[in-house]
């Protein structure tokens, strides 16, 4: 007779921990340490990331609105963590006393893509509906040029509550999925709720973590996207040690790529 399947037991969601308010600010610290230690695949993770943004936001100022710049410009601060398997892996590597290399880091990315692409086309389908929603802000309180101030700050008010509640959506539901794809074989309504039950249980701790994560990308538009280079590839490292720190995946067994990362050491 055969074992049985330990997978049928495994619970709908990986529990959480709860998470002082100082923890946003130790995750930047851990991954910090991250990039220096391994600081060439995960500056040229940031200058890919960096050339990638020039190019979304060249082609959104040559072919689309105002509108569609700025929901472009607030979602990528909430797309970051699909942008970062990369740096997961090597802050993944690290930890378990790997040297990491850009090589050995793109090879387990590859491993995790399906699911990092699939994750991504949710978060797709979110922002077309957010850029709909935009729109609509956009005809029922239009704002053109020559227009009194009330009706500029009105146009701004409701604009900024809907982008907000679009982005916290697309916030919990990626805080900390992807890392969970990267570490362990699960699928993604388990990582999904996972992420989303994390964040509303530490709700205080992680909306610094977010209000950080803004922070970080605005100093990265703000040097010109240089400076995505280096911000980027830190939010990444910092996500994974927010991950290890918060959810206890032990339950599930280990990806393929943490799998295949482990036979390349």
């Amino acid at each position: 007779m055969s074992a049985p399947d330990t997978t049928d037991a495994l619970p709908f969601a990986a529990p959480c921990r709860s998470l002082a308010m100082s923890a946003p600010l130790r995750w930047l610290q851990l991954g910090w340490r991250d990039l220096v230690a391994a600081p060439l695949p995960s500056l040229t993770y940031g200058v890919g990331i960096a050339g990638l943004s020039a190019l979304v936001l060249a082609i959104a100022l040559r072919f689309g609105t105002g509108w569609l710049v700025l929901v472009l410009l607030s979602g990528f601060v909430f797309v970051a963590p699909v942008l970062a398997v990369g740096p997961y892996a090597i802050s993944a590597a690290i930890e378990r006393g790997e040297r990491p290399s850009l090589g050995k880091c793109l090879a387990a990315t590859g491993q995790s893509l399906g699911d990092a692409l699939v994750f991504s086309l949710i978060l797709m389908v979110i922002c077309l509906v957010w850029v709909r929603a935009g729109s609509a802000v956009e005809i029922f309180f239009p704002a053109q040029a020559g227009a009194p101030g009330s009706a500029f700050a009105t146009f701004f008010a409701i604009g900024s509550a809907v982008g907000s509640l679009f982005a916290l959506v697309v916030f919990a539901v990626s805080a900390f999925s992807l890392p969970m794809f990267v570490d362990r074989r699960t699928d993604a309504v388990t990582a999904v709720v996972t992420s989303i039950n994390a964040v509303l249980r530490n709700k205080a701790p992680m909306l610094v973590w977010a209000l950080l994560i803004v922070l970080a990308v605005a100093i990265g538009f703000a040097t010109g996207l240089i400076g995505l280079a280096v911000t980027m590839p830190l939010i990444g490292h910092a996500t994974w040690h927010a991950y290890r720190e918060t959810i206890d995946a032990s339950a599930w067994p280990p990806s393929a790529a943490i799998i295949a990362q482990r036979s390349r050491s």
